[in-house]
């Protein structure tokens, strides 16, 4: 490519934080939940590129047509993929891309076609370089962008705010929809390759789940992590994710406590996956329970019936009953920000 910019280029990142910064000198952004992506176009060709600088374009065909059908034929933008199902985001979705055989891709890029959430310029459509400018000055070159070559269908204008109470509106209401809230410094140019100027705060709920089963520890006859039960509305004990990172010295007594509970069948829904590409035999094994210890735990996010990420320990909840720990309970749905110019 002939770009000014061109792939591999670091993206700007976030650093976490628990709180929305305030003041004059920040912009909010929704946190989407789908796959970072750097879209390059020159001429004919088009590029995508992952947060980790990895090339997403054979996993996602129908957005490089999309990017190939805007009339400018040369830019470099940022944004965020997404699969959207009946109104929800499906990362679960975004998942089954990443696969070996093209068939099954292009089957996919049918059935649960992507888009690209944009929320920054930094190539325009006469070449020009706009990482230089400042944000305050890119998003409105950006906006004029949309409006000229957008299809608020497939390729579509994120929103923004400089008002912190409607950001905080997005962080309480976007429950499943978003993964949180940026923030970004506009006064700042686009921090390429590191953290500076940018925070994200993501959505973070609690549920209650039953312990179903665990797994020991990689090195010792200890308790590694804890695998998470719900109840759904078959009746049937589910398994909805796993929490690790329990303290060193409440292992033993609390390995001691679950091998009392030791039995089958644990899950009598669906159980821990068998073992993947990532797995070895030792890391599918895990010990089934009686289902009569409750757990709260604190997630970021929960989609196709499981947390998608492991999530933390909060407190035991000897006054809850396995039976109260319910699938349909969890939120995994809520409002958000209208996508488009």
């Amino acid at each position: 490519m002939n770009l000014v910019i061109a792939a591999p280029f670091a993206p700007m990142e976030a650093t976490s934080r628990e709180k929305l910064p305030e003041g004059s000198e920040w912009q909010y952004e929704p946190k989407w939940d789908g796959f970072r992506c750097l879209a390059f176009r020159d001429g004919e060709e088009v590029d995508l590129q992952s947060k980790s600088e990895q090339k997403l374009a054979r996993y996602f065909p129908e957005v490089v047509e999309h990017l190939l059908s805007i009339d400018a034929k040369q830019f470099v933008i940022d944004g965020e993929i997404v699969v959207d199902r009946h109104g929800a985001l499906s990362f679960d979705d975004l998942l089954q891309r990443i696969h070996p055989a093209e068939s099954r891709i292009r089957k996919l890029a049918k059935e649960t076609p992507a888009k690209l959430i944009v929320f920054d310029l930094l190539v325009d459509d006469r070449g020009h370089s706009l990482v230089e400018k400042t944000l305050e000055e890119r998003r409105p070159l950006l906006d004029q962008f949309a409006a000229k070559y957008f299809d608020d269908k497939f390729i579509v204008l994120s929103p923004y705010t400089r008002d912190t109470k409607q950001a905080r509106e997005w962080l309480r209401g976007g429950a499943g929809a978003l993964d949180g809230v940026v923030a970004k410094r506009v006064d700042l140019p686009y921090q390429s390759g590191n953290r500076d100027g940018m925070v994200k705060v993501k959505n973070l709920r609690t549920a209650d789940c039953v312990i179903g089963g665990f797994r020991y520890g990689a090195k010792e006859r200890e308790v590694g992590s804890l695998l998470l039960g719900m109840y759904g509305e078959d009746g049937l004990l589910h398994h909805v994710g796993f929490c690790s990172g329990l303290k060193a010295a409440e292992k033993p007594e609390l390995t001691a406590r679950l091998e009392k509970l030791i039995a089958k069948p644990g899950f009598t829904g669906r159980a821990p996956g068998g073992p993947s590409r990532w797995s070895t035999e030792r890391s599918v094994e895990w010990e089934p329970l009686r289902p009569e210890l409750v757990v709260e735990v604190q997630y970021d996010h929960f989609s196709g019936g499981r947390f998608r990420h492991g999530t933390r320990l909060l407190r035991w909840r000897p006054d809850k009953s396995p039976e109260q720990c319910r699938l349909k309970d969890v939120k995994v749905s809520g409002t958000r920000p209208e996508m488009g110019s």
